[in-house]
């Protein structure tokens, strides 16, 4: 492997994760000068796991998904930062793409997209919401993380951003079951985000209106639909947690007895 200029921390956060976790570290070790991982409650292997690969497991809390990373971002010192999740793994072409780009004696860019590769119900799906890159890689000086609930983002130390070669893949549902669970627990958290940050619903009628946008938008516009029956699939599902995300905001700017 090309001997690298710039130091790389991956930062990870964990829960439950010991089937996924081994594909993740191993996509990274390689490339990796240290791997950060907090782990929130985990009842299964998942930090024995995690042990096998660095020394710095921290068991916390759960304070939310910005505020996590926040944290693991806090513990880093290496140049740059690889922000991935424990479902998530880097393919053979971003791993040499990585390490080739940490070997440059310059880096014009302050941070990278990685381009996403949703695998679902084994498929890697290429259009519809994996035909986007989302921002992982940073410079870490500067860098900081929304401190959102749900959906949290980083923001680089600068607007100079660049896209690497290679997927992202993003293992994201264990089975259909998982996947409900996870469509309905990320509308929720999205409900308490916007009702926090006092975003309207403007009522039921517009969040069918928005759910119905959201399955035209990633099914036709972004081509969902050449991915098939699992595209297919997953654009209902998205149009579904969308629609659930604003009638539970709707529901709490009516006080109709939620709990946030």
């Amino acid at each position: 492997m090309t001997s690298k200029i710039y130091s790389l921390s991956v930062i990870v956060i964990t829960k439950n994760e010991a089937d996924r976790i081994t594909c993740c570290l191993e996509s990274v070790k390689n490339i990796a000068d240290e791997i950060i991982i907090l782990d929130s409650g985990s009842t299964d292997d998942t930090v024995a796991i995690c042990k096998q690969y660095t020394e710095h497991v921290y068991c916390t809390d759960w304070p939310g998904f910005g505020k996590q990373k926040q944290r693991a971002l806090d513990k880093a010192t290496c140049d740059w930062v690889l922000s991935i999740d424990a479902d998530e793994a880097l393919d053979k072409t971003m791993q040499k793409e990585l390490s080739t780009l940490l070997s440059l004696s310059s880096i014009k860019h302050v941070a990278y997209k990685l381009p996403w590769g949703v695998t679902i119900h084994g498929k890697t799906l290429k259009y519809g919401r994996s035909a986007r890159a989302v921002l992982r890689l940073f410079k870490r000086e500067g860098a900081t993380f929304s401190l959102d609930e749900v959906h949290e983002k980083v923001i680089p130390a600068g607007e100079n951003i660049g896209t690497l070669k290679g997927i992202l893949l993003h293992f994201t549902h264990r089975d259909f079951k998982h996947g409900l669970d996870k469509s309905a627990k990320y509308a929720w958290l999205g409900s308490q985000k916007y009702y926090r940050k006092g975003k309207k619903s403007h009522g039921l009628f517009i969040a069918l209106l928005r759910s119905m946008w959201v399955f035209f938008h990633i099914y036709v516009l972004r081509l969902g639909m050449l991915d098939g029956s699992i595209g297919f699939l997953v654009a209902m599902r998205y149009a579904h947690g969308n629609f659930n995300k604003y009638a539970g905001l709707w529901l709490l700017e009516n006080n109709r007895n939620e709990n946030i």
